[in-house]
């Protein structure tokens, strides 16, 4: 089969939120030779971006973003052995999180999984992080990357609090800020001294690849 349309199956196959084909077309584009960390980002990564678009004008909730993220997960437990697997770049660490006060991890764990399918070694703290808890995690694993993400303008504050945090602690030259959600903008990561907002997650690991200059792998 057609290379396209086996990606263009698996796209299609998430945003129906069908586990069995999902499977199904990781393992025929296993087979068809495609790169597993193509697969993830042109297959399944586009059919979240699907997903995500029609939350966001209406035609999904909450339910079915989730479901579309558990679709994701099962394809993703095919497809990682055969990314550990190939010639495995050390890209870096990132430490990721929902800010304090913030329940919202959706896009959050998204962001995670395509991180980690990248190559980077992914320290997930989950939601409701606290400042103290980002930037005791930044000084013990010597990550290079820290992304938070909020998607309530309430919470939004704490993700200067903790720039500020890493500031004091003397460790802002060694580690890239990069925020996402829906609450914030490049504006407010300008504002608050980030050093970049993503507009989705697929667009946050594009970031943090050029921030260290990883070459693609397709």
């Amino acid at each position: 089969m057609d290379k396209s349309a086996i990606l263009d199956r698996l796209r299609d196959a998430i945003v129906k939120f069908d586990i069995d084909e999902v499977k199904q077309s990781c393992n025929e584009a296993l087979q068809e030779g495609i790169p597993a960390y193509e697969i993830v980002m042109e297959g399944m990564a586009r059919g979240m971006e699907v997903v995500g678009e029609k939350y966001e004008c209406g035609d999904f909730f909450l339910s079915e973003l989730i479901m579309g993220g558990e679709t994701m997960k099962e394809g993703m437990k095919i497809l990682e052995p055969h990314l550990e697997a190939g010639d495995r770049i050390r890209r870096g660490k990132v430490v990721i999180g929902t800010v304090e006060g913030d329940l919202h991890d959706i896009g959050k764990n998204i962001a995670a999984t395509l991180l980690k399918a990248s190559g980077f070694d992914v320290i997930d703290l989950g939601a409701d992080v606290s400042t103290g808890k980002f930037l005791q995690q930044l000084q013990n694993s010597k990550a290079e990357i820290l992304g938070m993400s909020a998607l309530l303008t309430t919470t939004m504050v704490k993700m200067a609090d903790t720039v500020d945090a890493i500031i004091k602690a003397g460790i802002r030259d060694r580690v890239k800020v990069i925020i996402g959600g829906a609450a914030v903008n490049a504006a407010y990561a300008t504002e608050i001294g980030a050093d970049a907002a993503a507009k989705d997650a697929v667009d946050g690991v594009a970031i943090c690849k050029n921030w260290l200059q990883v070459p693609q792998t397709h």
